[in-house]
């Protein structure tokens, strides 16, 4: 049977498929919506006590459900200029070194620094010998993305591919799956070094947004696009650590590359461990 989930996924029309389900997600359909929304809920378990309406009849859309705000307090920002926080509600799928430019999907299978990135061979030079981490959204989890720490947009870089499924089923069979599937690649600095925050579009993601450009994804191309931003005056994008920078609709995966010698992982890490979003991450090596 999972051979089969697996196979389903190269035969189905991944990107028609997501552009129906973001059509019907971002439908106001009043009672329906409602009903769909409480069926998610119960299906998922999902815990509505820490968002700011928990009520569904608040939301006129699935998507404004999926993208909830959480009240506030809920998710406290560890403190400390030597802290960096996690950014999102999510699970640790994978971390480590990052070798010879390879990160670890899974067992037995690697992907390239320089695929993830966009193909950029000195970008994928700042990160060598760093390390990464990959964290997965589950339905369940909030989905707006933050910062793990202070920091200064470089660049943005969108980059086509497919729209697998990104949970851990697939990934153990998807050969190359984070840099085959299509992305958001943002590139900040920060008193740590460079920071790499790549949001992974998945199955049924019906669209990727930053909170500095707005949607990204839908429309979709084959073309890479790069945006780069200045460090100073009215068009830079500073970020405090903590605030959000995007949100998926309909979940998927984060994934932060470090610079050699930049940070060390909190002792929490471990794999399949749940990660709550402000909760320690990482601290200064």
């Amino acid at each position: 049977m999972d051979k089969l989930k697996v196979r389903l996924q190269y035969w189905i029309p991944q990107h028609g498929l997501t552009r129906l389900v973001g059509k019907l997600a971002s439908a106001k359909a009043g009672g329906l919506t409602t009903a769909i929304i409480r069926w998610f809920i119960k299906q998922y378990n999902v815990n509505m006590d820490d968002a700011l309406h928990s009520d569904p009849k608040y939301y006129s859309t699935f998507n404004e459900f999926f993208v909830r705000e959480l009240k506030p307090g809920v998710r406290p920002v560890a403190s400390g200029e030597d802290v960096l926080v996690h950014p999102a509600d999510a699970r640790v799928s994978q971390f480590g070194p990052i070798t010879s430019g390879q990160l670890i999907q899974a067992k037995g299978h690697h992907f390239s620094a320089q695929e993830l990135l966009g193909g950029d061979a000195d970008l994928a030079q700042e990160f060598e010998q760093g390390e990464f981490a990959t964290l997965y959204l589950s339905p369940s989890d909030y989905h707006r993305v933050h910062m793990p720490c202070d920091g200064t947009l470089r660049q943005m870089i969108y980059v086509p591919g497919d729209l697998f499924s990104v949970n851990p089923l697939t990934a153990e069979n998807v050969p190359n799956l984070f840099a085959r599937n299509e992305r958001v690649v943002c590139i900040f600095d920060t008193e740590f070094g460079p920071l790499a925050q790549v949001l992974v579009g998945a199955t049924i993601v019906g669209s990727i947004e930053t909170i500095w450009s707005g949607t990204m994804t839908p429309p979709r191309g084959n073309t890479i696009y790069r945006w780069n931003y200045p460090a100073e005056g009215n068009d830079a994008v500073v970020l405090k650590k903590g605030q959000e920078m995007g949100r998926f609709k309909l979940g998927s995966t984060v994934i932060n590359l470090f610079a050699k010698e930049a940070i060390r992982f909190d002792d929490s890490m471990q794999l399949q461990s749940p990660t709550l979003l402000g909760s320690p991450y990482a601290h200064k090596a």
